[in-house]
C-alpha cells in the first residue's frame, strides 16, 4: 500500500477513487499491487491511518540522500505558496454573519416549538391526551443541529481571538472579540482564507525549504498563518530536524523579513539573505547607500546595505532559481493544486508525502541520468 501511495502521488494520481481505478487498468499500478486491487475506502484509510509513518518517511528519504552524498546541506532557499484546502470558501461564514445567523434560528425554533405545542394540544383534543406528540418536527431538528453547529463555530472564532491577542500581550485579551469580518469555514474549521494569485481562496499555507544542487526538499511544514512572516525560524528549525543538518545560510523573499526574524535568526549564526520590500519585475536593481553604517541602523536597514552589494545581489539573485521551480514542479508536473485531506494535522502528514515524492522523483532522475 505505500509503494502504491508513493508511485501514485509521483504520477500525478492523488484521489483514492482515481487509484482504484489505475489498479484495474494500468499494469505498473498492477505489478506494485501485486495483483490486489483494494477499494478505494481501503486505499484512503490506509492514507489516514498511517500518516504520522508517511510524514517520517520524508526524513528517512533525506538521510538516504545525504548518506548517499548526493547533498551536502548548506544554504537554503525558502517559501511559501498557498494550496486550497478541501472546502470551499463558500461554506465559510463570518463573525458578524454567525450572531445574524443565531439570532435567526432561535426566532425560527421559537416559532416551530410554538406551532409544535398548538399541534399538541389540537391533537389531545382529536385524539386524546393518552397518544404520544412529543416527537420534535423535523424542521426544528434540522434548525437546533445548525444553532449547534454555529455556536461551536462562534466559541471557536472568540477563542482564536483571544489566543491573537494574548500572542500579542494585550492586557485585555481575555475580553477580546473576533473582527466582523473573521471566518469559520464549516467544512474544515482548520483552513483559513488566504490571498492566493487567483484571489481569496479556503487554503493552507505550505511551506518548504530546497537546496540548491539538486533542488530537494530539505525541510517542510503547513501552518494556517496567511503570511510567511512568522515562518522563518520555524522553517530553520523544521530543516534541523528533518534533515539532521544546520542551516548555514538562508534566502528568503520579503514576506519573511522583519526585525524580531532578523534578530533571532542572527542569534543562531545564519547567514541571511532576505529581501527587505517587494520588487517589481524587471526593475533594475537600485543601488544601495554607501559609507559607514549608522549606529543607529535597524537590522532590516542592515540587511538592504547587505543586498545592495554585488555579492548580496548575486547570491540572493539564486532564490527564485531554486525553490520556485519547485513549487512549479508539484502544481504543474505533478499537478497537485488541493489538499485531498481535512484538518492541519492530516493535511501535514499529505504535504509530507508530496515533498517526499518530489525529492524520490529528483534522486531517480540523478540516477539514472
Amino acid at each position: 500500500m505505500t509503494k502504491l501511495l508513493v508511485y501514485s502521488y509521483c504520477v500525478g494520481v492523488f484521489s483514492s477513487r482515481r487509484i482504484q481505478k489505475r489498479l484495474q487498468e494500468d499494469i505498473a499500478f498492477r505489478v506494485l499491487a501485486a495483483g490486489n486491487e483494494p477499494d478505494f475506502r481501503t486505499i484512503s484509510d490506509f492514507r489516514k491511518l498511517h500518516l504520522a509513518a508517511l510524514k517520517e518517511m520524508f526524513q528517512q528519504v533525506l538521510r538516504l540522500a545525504l548518506e548517499s552524498g548526493a547533498m551536502k546541506l548548506g544554504r537554503v532557499a525558502l517559501d511559501g505558496t498557498k494550496i486550497k484546502a478541501n472546502a470551499s470558501k463558500h461554506k465559510a461564514m463570518s463573525y458578524r454573519r454567525i450572531e445574524e445567523e443565531q439570532k435567526r434560528l432561535r426566532g425560527e425554533a421559537r416559532r416551530l416549538l410554538a406551532a409544535a405545542e398548538q399541534t399538541d394540544k389540537d391533537e389531545d383534543k382529536r385524539y386524546g391526551r393518552s397518544s404520544r406528540g412529543d416527537e420534535l418536527p423535523a424542521e426544528l431538528v434540522r434548525r437546533e443541529e445548525r444553532l449547534e453547529r454555529i455556536a461551536e463555530a462562534k466559541r471557536e472564532l472568540e477563542e482564536r481571538a483571544r489566543a491573537e491577542a494574548e500572542e500579542k500581550k494585550d492586557p485585555d485579551a481575555g475580553e477580546a472579540r473576533p473582527e466582523p469580518k473573521s471566518q469559520y469555514n464549516f467544512t474544515d474549521p482548520e483552513s483559513r482564507i488566504m490571498k492566493g494569485p487567483d484571489g481569496f481562496v479556503q487554503a493552507y499555507n505550505a511551506q518548504i525549504a530546497v537546496e540548491p544542487a539538486l533542488q530537494l526538499i530539505v525541510g517542510q511544514s503547513v501552518t494556517q498563518q496567511a503570511n510567511d512572516k512568522k515562518q522563518l525560524l520555524p522553517m530553520i528549525e523544521a530543516v534541523k530536524q528533518q534533515s539532521g543538518q544546520k542551516v548555514r545560510a538562508a534566502l528568503a523573499d520579503s514576506g519573511y523579513c522583519s526585525e524580531e526574524n532578523l534578530r533571532r535568526a542572527t542569534k543562531q549564526k545564519v547567514d541571511l539573505y532576505v529581501a527587505t520590500g517587494k520588487q517589481k519585475h524587471n526593475q533594475p536593481q537600485q543601488p544601495g547607500p554607501r559609507g559607514r553604517i549608522p549606529k543607529s541602523a535597524t537590522l532590516v536597514d542592515r540587511m538592504k546595505r547587505k543586498l545592495a552589494t554585488a555579492a548580496g545581489r548575486a547570491i540572493y539573485a539564486r532564490r527564485k532559481t531554486i525553490v520556485e521551480p519547485v513549487f512549479g514542479q508539484i502544481k504543474q508536473a505533478q499537478g497537485f493544486r488541493q489538499f485531498l485531506l481535512r484538518g492541519a494535522e492530516k493535511v501535514r502528514g499529505e504535504w509530507a508525502l508530496v515533498c517526499t515524492t518530489h525529492n524520490l522523483l529528483k534522486l531517480f532522475r540523478v540516477c539514472t541520468a
